[in-house]
């Protein structure tokens, strides 16, 4: 299966906002901006409340249709990591803002920072 991502030009500011807007969402992006690419599987397991697989598929796709994440199949895994660079060049400092912003009122989600990223 091909996945599609839009390109930096495609991404939408309000796609973008009401993405983030979804608590669980938010989440998965605060757990993949410590940075490289995590396992799919691995970031459902640190979110801070359960989600049932066909959950997490949604969110996921969701956060790919409107260039959040990127997402990528490495054998049985998709492998999932923030597209910071493409979000910085559309709308400069929004995610960081956004981030800081729910780091500020949560910080207590749990961390992918002592967790490997996948190797390519």
């Amino acid at each position: 299966m091909v996945t599609r991502h839009p390109a930096t030009a495609e991404i939408r500011i309000e796609d973008v906002l009401s993405a983030l807007g979804n608590p669980i969402r938010l989440n998965i992006a605060r757990l993949l901006a410590v940075g490289g690419e995590h396992a799919c599987g691995l970031v459902g397991t640190r979110l801070d409340t359960e989600v049932t697989k066909s959950t997490l598929t949604h969110h996921w796709r969701v956060l790919r249709d409107c260039g959040v994440i990127r997402q990528r199949p490495a054998g049985r895994e998709n492998l999932l990591s923030l597209r910071r660079n493409d979000l910085d060049d559309r709308y400069p400092g929004l995610l960081d803002s956004i981030l800081r912003g729910a780091d500020a009122e949560n910080p207590a989600v749990p961390a992918l920072a002592d967790t490997e990223p996948a190797q390519p």
